[in-house]
This record gives C-alpha cells, structure tokens and sequence, in this order.
C-alpha cells in the first residue's frame, strides 16, 4: 500500500513529531491559558535556536516548569531556579529559566487585569484569526507591526524574551494568524 502524500508548507521536517506538529497544532486557534502559557515559553526558549530543537524537548519542558502552573512558577526560589537549570532535558540558559518565573508572575498579573490571558492576547486581533494568503514559505514575514505591538506592550508589562520576530512566531503557534502556505492541506483547516 502506498503512502498518502499531502501537500504541506516547506518548513516541517519528516520528522514525525515535527509533522504531527504541523499538521495539528500550528495555526490552531489556542484559548486555554495554560497552552497559551506554554507556548509562551517555548518560543522564550526557542530564541536564537530552531523550533524543532525546542518541540523535541517539549516534555521536559512541562515536567521541569510545574506542567506551566503559572502560580506554582512565579513561586519559584532561587533553589528552584538552580534545580531547573541542572535539568539537560531544557536549554539551560539561566536568562531564559529566569525568564519563565518572571513571565509567569507577569501572565498572572494580565489574567487579573483581562480575566483571563487568552481576552488579552485574542484582543489583539478582534479574537479573529488572520488569514494569509501566502503562496510559498519564502512569502512568510518573521515579524510584522502586530507582533512589534504585542512585543512593545509585552516588555511594558515586564515579560522577557518576547521580541516582535517570537511573538510572530507565538501568533503563528497559537492561531492568531494561520500563516500555512495556501497549497497547504492545513490551510482550509485552521
């Protein structure tokens, strides 16, 4: 029996968990604050490092941050912090452990204001996915003045690693924009 080909952006590897990723998270519109949270530190971690570096360490992620218990992370001591960082199943970047524990008391502090994460970052876009009509992965911008604006007031709110090409990156993950290439069977889909 021969394998089933369906057309996909370029960017995704064959590696299977790189494609599960593709083809079932990336684009999907995320309203659960604890995955909005999750991601928000993924793609912290991912700064300066390809994403498939990070999706492949995912599970550890989850493990070592508290399964992204945003109370539980902004609680953390500078033992839990040292535990952390001795972990090799995560990036072992003190700056961005650091910043999973200030972004947690940060996302906190958004939920009180907003009721939830999810009415504050959804704002942005009318809680509207945007849909590009983009025909090649080359087409695809790494940031654009939405995600220099959710940066820009990101940093006056205190968080950290969330630069305008990261957020671009957040909004494609969390379907803020589904950036699949139109060829795409995931296209139609998000």
């Amino acid at each position: 029996m021969s394998e089933i080909h369906l057309s996909r952006c370029s960017w995704p590897t064959k590696d299977e968990q790189y494609l599960a990723y593709h083809d079932q998270e990336w684009g999907r519109p995320v309203h659960d604050d604890k995955r909005l949270f999750e991601q928000l530190v993924l793609e912290g971690a991912q700064a300066g490092l390809s994403w498939i570096t990070i999706l492949k360490r995912r599970h550890h992620y989850k493990r070592v941050f508290c399964e992204y218990n945003v109370v539980k992370l902004a609680q953390f001591t500078d033992q839990d912090i040292a535990t952390a960082l001795l972990d090799k199943g995560i990036i072992r970047n003190r700056l961005k452990v650091n910043s999973v524990v200030n972004n947690a008391a940060k996302f906190i502090a958004v939920q009180q204001e907003f009721g939830s994460f999810d009415a504050y970052i959804w704002g942005f876009v009318g809680g509207v996915t945007i849909v590009n009509n983009f025909e090649t992965n080359a087409d695809v911008p790494a940031q654009t003045q939405l995600s220099k604006k959710i940066a820009k007031d990101l940093k006056r709110r205190g968080f950290k690693f969330v630069g305008p090409i990261g957020m671009y990156a957040y909004m494609q993950s969390i379907g803020m924009v589904n950036d699949h290439i139109k060829s795409c069977f995931c296209y139609s889909k998000c």
